[in-house]
């Protein structure tokens, strides 16, 4: 193959230093093969969805990224205050006392509460690490445990 053919997408051509032969290397696998491919390369099966949708109920405290919300300008609560307060939410919810949505439109330290917390839908990458990990692990309807980010406490419910 000449160097200025059109290999199909997802391939590269390498030169190896020990043959000094051409392979053809997916650049989404990783696996190399010394025939030209003549379809593209398929990328390494995701597991899971590539985006999902949740609804989340923040509170943060004093060491938060951003100390302050809608609700508060300057808020003084510390990490195990703000982790309280979002346990009490957690168990509301959980025992049908309260829906997730009306707590978060009370409670959430997030833009997000007028909403009640829906933060559409996001894909892998958009959000804060933790968040994004507990996000992608919840199954549709499932309520998450405390998530600790930089922004504060959260807990997250997956609606999609």
């Amino acid at each position: 193959m000449a160097d200025d053919e059109q290999l199909p997408p997802g391939w590269k051509k390498q030169l190896s230093r020990s043959t000094g032969q051409h392979y053809y290397l997916n650049i989404y696998t990783k696996k190399s093969q010394w025939d030209v491919p003549d379809k593209p390369a398929e990328a390494v099966p995701s597991s899971g969805p590539d985006q999902v949708q949740c609804s989340h109920l923040l509170v943060k405290h004093k060491d938060s990224r951003r100390p302050s919300s809608w609700r508060e300008d300057h808020i003084t609560r510390t990490k195990d205050e703000a982790l309280d307060l979002l346990l009490t939410y957690r168990e509301q919810i959980v025992q049908g006392k309260a829906s997730f949505a009306d707590l978060a439109q009370k409670y959430s330290d997030c833009s997000s509460a007028r909403r009640g917390g829906d933060l559409g839908p996001f894909g892998k990458g958009a959000m804060q690490k933790p968040f994004e990990e507990a996000s992608f692990a919840l199954k549709v309807g499932e309520i998450s445990d405390p998530v600790f980010t930089d922004s504060g406490v959260h807990v997250i419910l997956r609606t999609v």
